[in-house]
């Protein structure tokens, strides 16, 4: 029987290649050993935050973007990425700083040669009342945020929102939502939000077109990685 370490590894490679959702019982034959074990090892990957979505007797599969393929990139590109990786120190955004580094120290092993890039940390932020990761995750999981939010005037009002952009600016950062109160699309400045609550309530399926509706709107205002 293969190594723990070695079943772990094998069935996020089986997940990650795999077209369609595998069983356990496909999984166990493939590393010969018993579905219960398949079952173990499933969970304890799933408790290690590895994003395996499905349940036994279902299947299971991979959330896409995990782990992503390598990918070819030309000197310039490579400089590119590296500038860019380090221009997230500026955003105020911890989770992204460490998701930055790791992501800088794979570049700087395969091209050497971008460690002679360096971006100053002049006017890097201080840390943002709310936590920028979780904010990130309630984005891709289209789940609401409660916000306690001051106007230009100082005036604080509660807020339920459907978070659907973050525009990174040099000094701040902005949320474009789906106010629930004013049932129109707002952009609210992190840093005048008081409080916030992440709710379990979601807008599932809503996103996309409200995004495509903002989009509209924008013209040349903001550049996202869309325009890429």
């Amino acid at each position: 029987m293969p190594s723990k370490t070695t079943r772990f590894f094998e069935i996020i490679q089986l997940l990650r290649d795999a077209k369609k959702p595998l069983l356990a019982r496909d999984l166990a034959t493939v590393l010969e050993v018993s579905v219960r074990t398949v079952y173990r090892d499933i969970a304890s990957l799933q408790a290690m935050q590895t994003p395996i979505l499905g349940e036994p007797g279902v299947g299971y599969v991979m959330r896409k973007g995990y782990d992503l393929p390598p990918i070819n990139l030309d000197v310039d590109e490579a400089e590119a990425i590296a500038v860019g990786l380090s221009l997230v120190a500026r955003t105020g955004d911890p989770g992204l700083w460490r998701a930055a580094g790791r992501a800088s120290r794979k570049l700087h092993e395969a091209a050497p040669g971008t460690r002679k890039l360096v971006t100053s940390s002049w006017g890097v932020e201080s840390e943002p009342p709310i936590d920028l990761s979780r904010l990130r995750a309630a984005i891709r999981a289209e789940t609401k945020l409660e916000i306690f939010y001051r106007d230009a005037d100082a005036r604080e009002t509660s807020r339920i929102i459907w978070p659907l952009v973050l525009i990174y600016y040099v000094d701040n950062v902005m949320i474009v939502a789906w106010c629930e109160l004013r049932q129109s699309l707002r952009h609210f400045r992190i840093d005048r939000i008081a409080d916030g609550n992440f709710m379990l309530d979601n807008f599932k399926g809503e996103g996309d077109a409200l995004i495509a509706q903002w989009e509209r709107t924008q013209k040349n205002e903001t550049v996202s990685t869309k325009d890429f």
